[in-house]
């Protein structure tokens, strides 16, 4: 599935963050031949619904510019954000998905801070959504995957505290056996970490192997 020109991409930053903290990675896709929607979306200010009822109108008016297939490539909570918006509004010609650092069985990072006034207040109502633990609500809201799915995880932190209350390898934020999910296509883990993993050479150029071929280079 290599990119024709008229293949897309929506790109889906993580919580606290904005579109630019993409742009490196927009950038590399746009060189390998796609065509970039990098949107910026409310992701203090909105539980996963919201946001997702937000992203519904640009999402589809990129999508009926296309000719080829619609991608999605998210780093940390914006994988949850793309499980959300292909659960609810599934595209017609869906390509694939990769997904870096995501949170998909949720981050003990969230269990421990989420009754924290500062943590919630910094993070909002999806912050809350990002724990362990999660409500039937939440599960129906991000579906099953059924679709080809390519995870980055990273095993590098730039968080000492963090590191000491995540078990295992892990980026910092995220554990790497929790960046799975059943259903993925493909796993792999880098030597990057949770706030520059979208901006690693290497992730960047698996991302875009992942895109063409549904595996990642080995």
């Amino acid at each position: 599935m290599a990119a024709t020109g008229q293949d897309g991409v929506v790109l889906l930053h993580g919580i606290l963050r904005r579109a630019t903290s993409m742009k490196l990675l927009e950038q590399a896709l746009t060189a390998a031949g796609y065509r970039v929607l990098n949107l910026d979306y409310p992701s203090r200010r909105q539980d996963l619904s919201e946001i997702v009822e937000g992203l519904r109108d640009p999402i589809a008016a990129f999508e009926a510019a296309l000719t080829g297939h619609l991608h999605f490539v998210t780093h940390s909570m914006g994988g949850l954000v793309a499980r959300a918006y292909l659960n609810r509004f599934p595209p017609e010609r869906l390509g694939r998905v990769v997904m870096l650092a995501p949170p998909n069985e949720g981050s003990e990072i969230a269990d421990l801070l989420q009754r924290n006034w500062l943590y919630q207040s910094a993070f909002g109502p999806a912050g809350g959504q990002l724990a362990t633990q999660r409500s039937e609500e939440l599960c129906r809201l991000l579906g099953a995957v059924d679709y080809p799915l390519g995870v980055i995880a990273g095993d590098r932190s730039l968080y000492v505290f963090a590191s000491l209350v995540l078990p295992g390898p892990n980026d910092g934020r995220v554990s790497v056996e929790r960046t799975r999910v059943a259903g993925m296509s493909d796993h792999i883990v880098l030597p990057t970490s949770h706030p520059l993993i979208m901006r690693d050479p290497e992730a960047m150029a698996q991302t875009i192997h992942f895109l063409q071929h549904g595996r990642f280079r080995r």
